[in-house]
């Protein structure tokens, strides 16, 4: 245990008032699920209930981040027992940024979903699993205890996976067969590191796993840093254990693909940055050739299948995956540039792929076909859209002015500072990342939209005004992917301090009202 004998076990003053800021998103999300579950026969309500909930949990989430910058990383445990028996909830300026994140991301899913699915739709459970798996997620970010970061990916795998199969087309189910199967897996093995780590330091909160990890045994410790690689490196869908994305991806509707692909990979590499970065630095610096290595293969695999692919969406999924290279890639750097790069990565990742698939399921709806061989001619009915897939295809490539850019070249800095082959053969395996991209996007670009559409099918026009809806929010978030692009730097006073107090862990430590001398 990391409390010494003359320190409190119990926190002996009153929660002061301004950090039930950190909980309530969380709270918010799963009371709203439950309401939202139970009136799940209701009527059109049911949206606007939801929309309200992410209201207020963006409300909160926003006050978080102003109470983060006034005081830096602040944490609330719960029942007031310190660790390692109390649970807490703890949020640096990474975490509660990326909480804000995806609670915007679910609103504007929410409003496409709305405008999407089917009247026979409505009593099926949508809203409450919606708001559940955004409970998840949130928790996610802002926990600092890894028991309780297993309990919120068990509550995202749920949620999800009720997502999955809402419909019951044979295509969703054998998706969901292959997420839920490869997923319970991971989850398996997050579990086995858990139990490892607690036989190890006795505890598995994070602060206090810092305090104690020095004195365990290095080679235990590093094993335990190799599963939980595995195990978030499957959630995350990194090379090699990736396939799961694009054969599961495709399978359910636009906005729930779109939900997907903008918060749940992103979880998965989140928690792997928190892991190795933070809690485990010295595990990590032994594992540091096979974290380049892994970095270096999702990034140039991940583009290369989205060239060789012509279902859309799985192309598109490839793409996502290259993306998580650049991520691993910031954590196999171990310095500010590298690790703010990877934050800053997560951030524009969450937006730009989630406005992509919403475009996605805009373009499958206008031709009817969801192979981009069999696309074609949209351009002359629809510029809009092209424009938008065009935004997004050079912000994911992290061509400037978007948002990408910023953090592929925080990444190329931090692996140039790096120097040595490792920084070099990243460097280069970034670069050859956003070439792949460009002429996977390109591809798709010219065979949608350029090409003449198949004689025997014509584009659909637009129908007024769910059309319209669908559109403006896929606009909405690629406005601010590109807004975001031309005026970056409140993104990197984020990154700065972000990215400091990952690599600096007093102020982490500090929160959770333990000694950050190590005593």
């Amino acid at each position: 245990m990391a409390v010494p004998a003359d320190f409190p076990a119990m926190i002996e003053t009153a929660t002061p008032a301004s950090e039930w800021v950190i909980v309530l998103p969380v709270a918010l999300a799963l009371l709203g699920s439950a309401i939202l579950v139970m009136l799940r026969k209701g009527s059109a309500i049911l949206a606007v209930l939801s929309g309200l909930v992410i209201l207020a949990m963006i409300a909160c989430e926003i006050a978080l981040i102003l109470r983060i910058v006034e005081v830096g990383p602040v944490s609330m445990t719960m029942g007031k027992w310190l660790p390692p028996f109390g649970i807490s909830f703890t949020a640096d300026l990474f975490g509660a940024v990326f909480a804000l994140a995806a609670a915007v991301v679910t609103l504007f899913v929410l409003i496409y979903a709305e405008a999407d699915r089917p009247p026979e739709a409505r009593g099926d459970g949508f809203h409450g699993m919606l708001l559940l798996l955004l409970a998840g997620v949130t928790g996610s970010f802002l926990t600092g205890d890894l028991f309780n970061l297993y309990v919120w990916f068990e509550v995202m795998l749920i949620a999800s996976f009720g997502l999955l199969v809402l419909g019951g087309r044979p295509i969703q189910l054998d998706g969901a067969v292959k997420y839920g199967f490869l997923n319970f897996l991971a989850t398996s093995f997050f579990l086995l590191s858990l139990g490892l780590l607690y036989g190890l330091v006795g505890t598995l909160n994070m602060a206090d796993i810092l305090q104690v990890a020095p004195s365990a045994n290095p080679a235990a410790m590093t094993a335990v840093a190799g599963l939980l690689l595995l195990a978030f490196g499957m959630k995350a869908a990194a090379f090699p254990v990736n396939n799961w994305l694009p054969a599961s991806y495709h399978a359910p509707p636009a906005a729930v693909a779109a939900l997907f692909a903008g918060l749940l990979t992103k979880v998965g590499i989140y928690a792997l940055l928190r892991a190795l970065v933070v809690v485990l630095p010295a595990s990590r610096d032994l594992l540091e050739p096979v974290l380049a290595l892994v970095a270096i293969a999702t990034l140039v695999i991940g583009p290369l299948g989205a060239i060789a692919e012509t279902n859309l969406r799985r192309a598109v999924g490839f793409m996502l995956i290259g993306g998580i290279g650049a991520v691993m890639a910031g954590i196999a750097i171990p310095n500010a540039a590298g690790v703010g790069g990877a934050g800053l990565y997560i951030l524009h990742a969450m937006v730009s792929m989630a406005a992509f698939y919403l475009v996605l399921g805009i373009i499958e709806r206008r031709t009817g076909q969801v192979d981009s061989r069999q696309m074609g001619g949209i351009y002359a009915s629809n510029t809009a859209i092209s424009i938008l897939f065009f935004v997004l295809m050079l912000a994911i490539a992290g061509l400037p002015p978007f948002l990408g850019f910023w953090p592929k070249l925080l990444l190329i800095e931090g692996g140039l500072t790096m120097g040595g082959w490792t920084g070099g053969l990243l460097v280069g395996a970034i670069l050859v990342n956003a070439a792949l991209t460009l002429i996977a996007g390109s591809r798709l670009w010219a065979h949608i939209f350029w090409r003449p559409a198949p004689q025997e099918q014509e584009p659909k026009s637009a129908i007024w005004p769910r059309e319209w809806v669908r559109g403006g929010a896929a606009a909405l978030l690629t406005v601010i992917v590109v807004a975001a692009g031309l005026w970056p730097n409140p993104l990197f006073e984020v990154v700065r301090t972000g990215a400091a107090d990952m690599l600096d862990s007093s102020r982490y430590v500090e929160a959770f009202g333990l000694r950050g001398d190590g005593s």
